[in-house]
């Protein structure tokens, strides 16, 4: 069948996560539902715009966000230049149907001072856990890695004679990410302490105190727990601080093109969010600071 033969090339050629495959599936699964409903003769190959604008509106009719329609929207696009490829359809459905516009949402983040305080000026104590917890908030906020990117870090991808973290991202893709003194100081010293802690350790590079992999939720709460310390912010999470990360580069005149490709972005487009967020800072910053403002 056309959808099992797209979900392999998906997996085989394109290196796909199973997550993602899954998501694919079901989404094409989902669409077939809806046009077998209004003909039960149509099949993928006889679908027509008029089809697929009706199951965006009845997917909008059912709650769904614009987000949400419009990633649906995509497993279509990809699956109907599956088929064009392999001239299976002569036309494109999705082509000429357009996603419900969403609302921009800037990233929050925390600022530098709250994240200076956090790192300089907090004890966490030189137990293996107040080190190692310490050190995985350092490096999402110095490195902008996800959290499955810190999760499947090995010792073998820190490299300390150049400096660089080989990071394993979203369909496999790696990249490289240049680290400083402080950081590699405190690597090697969290890594002298875990040998002490846990020799026999799993190959992961982040551990619990039993030598066990973490797990995300793990991670997820510690970082909670500990942005709760500095700041108010409703959202705590890893990726707040790859915002963070992110948005302290630009303040500090990084190119966008070098933000980029640190944080494993496939399109500048996704990077350039962040111009907005250091541009409402500015606007704030100019607010509180002019006399005429």
């Amino acid at each position: 069948m056309l959808r099992e033969s797209f979900l392999k090339y998906l997996q085989y050629e394109k290196n796909y996560s199973y997550k993602t495959i899954v998501s694919y599936g079901t989404d094409l699964e989902k669409f077939e539902e809806y046009f077998k409903g209004v003909d039960e003769a149509l099949d993928y190959k006889t679908v027509d715009a008029d089809v697929m604008r009706g199951w965006v509106l009845s997917l909008m009719d059912a709650g769904y966000t614009a987000s949400s329609v419009n990633r649906k929207l995509s497993s279509l696009r990809a699956f109907y230049r599956y088929l064009l490829r392999k001239e299976i359809v002569e036309a494109d459905p999705v082509g000429k149907v357009q996603g419900p516009k969403k609302k921009k949402v800037l990233p929050v983040f925390v600022k530098e001072a709250d994240m200076n305080r956090l790192l300089d000026e907090t004890d966490f104590g030189n137990t293996f856990e107040g080190m190692r917890d310490r050190l995985i908030l350092e490096v999402f906020y110095t490195t902008g890695m996800r959290l499955s990117e810190l999760l499947n870090l090995r010792d073998r991808d820190v490299d300390f004679s150049a400096s660089l973290i080989k990071v394993t991202g979203k369909r496999n893709k790696q990249r490289l990410i240049p680290f400083g003194k402080e950081l590699e100081e405190d690597m090697k010293a969290y890594l002298a302490v875990r040998e002490d802690c846990c020799p026999s350790a799993v190959a992961a590079f982040f551990v619990r105190k039993d030598g066990r992999v973490m797990t995300p939720k793990m991670v997820y709460l510690l970082v909670k727990r500990n942005l709760a310390k500095v700041v108010t912010l409703k959202k705590r999470s890893p990726h707040v601080l790859r915002h963070s990360f992110a948005t302290s580069m630009l303040n500090h005149d990084a190119g966008l093109g070098a933000v980029k490709e640190l944080l494993g972005h496939e399109s500048l487009t996704t990077t350039e969010i962040y111009t907005h967020t250091t541009f409402e800072e500015l606007k704030k910053v100019y607010e509180q600071a002019h006399p005429r403002a």
